[in-house]
Order: structure tokens, then sequence, then C-alpha cells
């Protein structure tokens, strides 16, 4: 049954035209001589040919409804003109109204309901009602509008539906690539995280392992204890670099962190001191002070604190020269905390604060502002007057809207 059902939803003229046929049967019978009607009445030639192309009408209303309209339209008036008797056949006007109503371009819609409601008057006038007076004619007018009404509805709810249901199916196609570009956003930015997260744990941890191996590889023979402490600095770098890497790797596998995998906490202010710590081991001498009352920060202000002075210490290390050295200074404001990181040294490439810090070997600047950005803060970064660099950055603790 459900094939059957698929077929005539595939073939509707087909289905019309069988409809079509059974009218003109109808028609035929009801003008044959077993109705009274006479076989050579040029009245029923008529009616006859009138009758077929009313119900060519039917057969071919959903594939052309402005022309069926058109040539119900003219059949109509003919039948009018002609003293025509009325047929069976004529129901297809009520089918081509409804049809257009629910199908056809909006003239053709208008036309149907005007020609549909003057039909009525116009066939009462022509063939009025014997034996009835004003009040009756009126109420036959009327009684013999209403089909013509109820057809066109009919017709004009089935498209406003179908034009509802269309609008609902757009807003739900447009809500759903709404989604998936909100998607590919919140991926992209997740990533563009990942990879600054990975860049400030390579390039830090990396270049303290390059000055420990080549500090160790210097003094190897002279100082042996020397070389065997760069040497355990380097392997608890390396294994804090290790399970860091793991666990940003583990978020672009899955998303979330592994079942049973080894997580590190994110960074905070606290761990700034050791971080100093760990750059004076490999080398870097770097004054520490932290001014104001300490206190709990929001976890995005601390891990962007964190990162602001990792990657301007590494900095430090790559182009400050030799005999560089550093200060990080930490003030708690009563709105915000504040960060000033500076260094005596020859200072970075001009391109490396001009160009935001794109220049070919990492984009450290560049995640620095976006970090510093990201809770709403200001980042300044250049050369110092006398010399050096200076990266200053003020972190409010109210999130950015």
């Amino acid at each position: 049954m459900q094939r059957l059902y698929a077929f005539l939803r595939r073939h509707p003229t087909w289905v019309d035209s069988f409809w079509a046929v059974v009218l003109l049967g109808l028609s035929v019978v009801s003008l044959s001589p077993v109705n009274g009607a006479p076989v050579h009445d040029t009245n029923v030639v008529a009616a006859v040919v009138l009758s077929v192309v009313l119900c060519v009408v039917v057969a071919l209303r959903r594939r052309m409804p402005e022309l069926m309209l058109v040539l119900a339209a003219v059949s109509g008036l003919a039948q009018m003109v002609f003293d025509g008797r009325a047929v069976v056949a004529d129901f297809a006007l009520l089918v081509i109204i409804y049809t257009v109503a629910a199908n056809g371009a909006k003239w053709a819609s208008r036309f149907g309901l005007i020609g549909g409601l003057c039909a009525a008057p116009l066939a009462e006038l022509r063939w009025p009602t014997e034996h009835s007076s004003g009040l009756g004619h009126l109420a036959v007018t009327i009684f013999q509008m209403v089909p013509f009404a109820l057809a066109w509805v009919l017709g004009d709810s089935l498209s406003t539906r179908r034009a509802y249901l269309a609008q609902l199916e757009e807003r739900a196609n447009r809500l759903e690539k709404e989604r998936e570009a909100q998607a590919k956003v919140a991926v992209a930015a997740e990533r563009a995280r990942i990879a600054r997260e990975l860049h400030d744990v390579v390039a830090h941890n990396v270049s303290v392992m390059v000055v420990q191996a080549d500090g160790a590889a210097y003094v190897m023979d002279a100082a042996p204890d020397q070389a065997k402490k760069a040497l355990e600095t380097i392997s608890g770098t390396g294994r804090q670099a290790l399970a860091e890497m793991r666990r940003l790797l583990g978020v672009l596998r899955t998303g979330e962190p592994e079942e049973g995998g080894e997580y590190v906490p994110q960074p905070d202010v606290q761990q700034i001191e050791d971080l100093v710590e760990q750059v004076r081991t490999a080398g870097l001498p770097v004054d520490f002070k932290v001014e104001g009352t300490a206190r709990p920060l929001p976890s995005g202000v601390e891990l962007t604190a964190y990162r602001i002075v990792q990657e301007a210490l590494t900095n430090t290390r790559k182009h400050g020269g030799s005999d560089v050295g550093a200060s990080v200074r930490l003030v708690y404001f009563d709105d915000g905390l504040g960060l000033l990181v500076e260094d005596d040294g020859k200072g970075a490439p001009h391109e490396l604060y001009e160009d935001g810090g794109a220049d070919g070997r990492g984009h450290g600047l560049i995640g620095m502002r976006e970090r510093v950005g990201m809770v709403g803060g200001t980042l300044d970064a250049g050369p110092r007057p006398g010399g050096g660099f200076r990266i200053s950055a003020l972190l409010p603790l109210k999130p950015a809207h």
C-alpha cells in the first residue's frame, strides 16, 4: 500500500486524469437519453464538448494551473453565451479555483476568487429561478456562491500552510548552518588556545633544556657536580614539558583529558616564583618582587599572568644577548593585576613588537595580546628608552564582555 501511495504522489497527473475520466463518464450519463435528453439535441452536443473541455481542466490542473483556469473561465463564458445547459463537469470550476489558490500564482488565485464569486450572480441572471421573489433570487445566489468561496479558502489555507512549513524548514536549515559555523569558530578558537599553550610550553621548557645542556657540556670535565645538576634540571624540565604536552594533545584528540592519564593543573600566579627560579637556574639573573596584598584571582587571569611572564623571560633569553638581566614585578590592585617584565639586553628585533610578533619564527607577542584581550586587559610591549625590552600588562579582575 505504501508503494501505491508513493507511486501516486510521484504521478499526480495520472491521478487527476483518472478523476477527469470519472467526471466525464458521470457527465455523459447525465446527458444520455435515459435521463430525458434527446440524442440529436444541439444543446446536448455542446454540453458534451463543454464536459470534455472541463475534464481536460481537471486532468491538467496541477501541471498548468493558470492556463487551465483561463480555459475554465472561457468555457463558463461560452456556456452562458450559447445558453448551454448545466452539466456535472461544471464541478471542475470548483476544482480549478481550489488548485490555483493552493498552487497557482497570486494573480491566478485572485482571479479565481473573483470569477468564482461572480459566477453565481451571472448564472442567476442568465438562468433565473422560476416562481421566485427577489429575496429568493438573492438567497439562491448566496447559496451558489458558498461552494466557490469554500474552494478558494481551502486552497489558500493549504498554500499558507505550505509557505509556513517552508519557512520553518528554511529557518531550521539556517539555524543548523549557524550552529555548524559557531562550532567551527569554537573549534578554531580552542585550537588557537592550545597552539598558544604548546608554544609557551615548548618555547620555555626547550630553551631551558638547551641552555642547561650547553652548560653541562661545557663543565662536564671540569665540574662534574654542576654538570650532574644541569642534567637533573634538564630531566625535570623535560618531564614537565611532556606532561603538559600530553595533556594538550589529549584535548586535541578527544576534547577531554585521558582517563587515568597524567593531568597537569593550569599554572597560576603562585607558580611564577617557581618559574623565575627555574630561569635563574638556567643562567638568567631575574629580580622578582610582588607588591600589594596577594589574593586568589580568576583562573583565566592567573593563567594569563603566568604565560606572559613565561613568554617574556623566554624572549629575554632568546634575544637579550649575553650578560643580560631581567626583572619581574607583580602588583595587586583593587580591581586588577599589573605585570611588568623588563630586561637590560640588546632588545628584540624591531619586527617582533612592530608587527605584533609575527617574525616567521614564532607568535609569542601575538599570543600575549590574544590572552590579554580574552580577559579584557591591556598590553604594552616595546624597547626601553635606556636599552633592553619592556612588557607591561594590566589584567582586570572582571571578565571581558
